[in-house]
């Protein structure tokens, strides 16, 4: 990959840390129990940076890929080091807690929506396009719940604000301001490219999606809420790759207003601890793409 491609930093909120990617590698970087900081820094599998990831709609199937895998490992890696000594977390314990979770987003987001709408709203009704704008309607107004439920649990709390941390850092370096605390501080919690963003933006994909497929029989259509998931987040990460770049013009920039809305849920505004955390995984990273390759 050549040095003079743009890299687009971020990361994701991990137990009492934060997680940053950059082009060749991540850092994650995690509040110690003793107050600490632990700095993991590891080089990403050539996959994650080969040229498949630059292929539009292949690149959004692989960083699904990578942000399940990466995501579940950086919070092992968290986990373990966040964990007091009394306490162990076993790998096997946290991909099934990851698989079970992946299962049940699924069930709930994808499946529950069209079950409703077909034993509940479906016999009141002829137009297959109306069920499927029914079925997205509750399927985003049950994705907004979910959020604002577990939003509500101190843990959440604090992995929110873990993840508004990330978003300030990343907002202080592409806007040019200093990597340092008191400068990061009022950066907003907000970014066009967050992860939130990529899942509203599926949802709403998914609604066209489903409509081109009309109502086929219930097992069909439960396959394909299931088995066209990979292709809805190709799009989706489309979208908010070209809404991201393109935040200036004012039709992006409505189409971005939601995304913005719904991560008010999904962040907090960090305490400098917090921040701290941020700051260091990102300046990892920035060094590491910065040094010059070894021989």
């Amino acid at each position: 990959m050549s040095a003079s491609r743009p890299v687009y930093y971020g990361g994701q909120a991990v137990i009492e840390g934060v997680m940053m990617r950059g082009r060749d590698s991540l850092a994650v970087v995690v509040r110690r129990p003793d107050g600490g900081l632990a700095i993991i820094s590891q080089p990403l599998p050539s996959l994650y940076k080969g040229r498949l990831r630059e292929l539009p709609f292949v690149r959004g199937i692989i960083i699904l890929i990578e942000t399940l895998v990466l995501g579940i490992q950086t919070l092992l890696h968290s986990a373990q080091i966040a964990a007091s000594e009394e306490k162990t977390i076993s790998p096997a314990m946290l991909w099934g807690t990851a698989a079970l979770g992946i299962g049940f987003g699924v069930a709930l987001f994808f499946v529950l929506p069209l079950l409703i709408t077909r034993y509940l709203i479906d016999p009141y009704i002829t137009s297959a396009l109306l069920s499927n704008i029914v079925e997205g309607a509750l399927r985003i107004g049950i994705f907004i719940a979910y959020l604002r439920i577990i939003a509500l649990m101190p843990d959440i709390k604090r992995l929110f604000a873990y993840h508004g941390a990330e978003h300030k850092a990343v907002n202080a370096y592409e806007n040019g301001v200093p990597l340092e605390l008191g400068s990061v501080r009022g950066c907003p919690t907000a970014h066009t490219r967050c992860g939130t963003s990529f899942l509203l933006a599926v949802l709403v994909i998914a609604i066209i999606v489903f409509a081109l497929l009309g109502r086929p029989p219930l097992l069909w259509s439960v396959l394909s809420r299931i088995l066209l998931i990979p292709v809805i987040a190709a799009l989706g990460y489309e979208f908010v790759r070209f809404s991201a770049a393109h935040h200036d013009n004012p039709i992006m920039r409505a189409l971005i207003v939601p995304g913005l809305w719904l991560q008010s849920l999904t962040t907090r505004e960090p305490d400098d601890a917090q921040l701290e955390a941020a700051i260091a995984a990102l300046k990892t990273v920035v060094e590491a793409d910065s040094a010059p390759p070894r021989p």
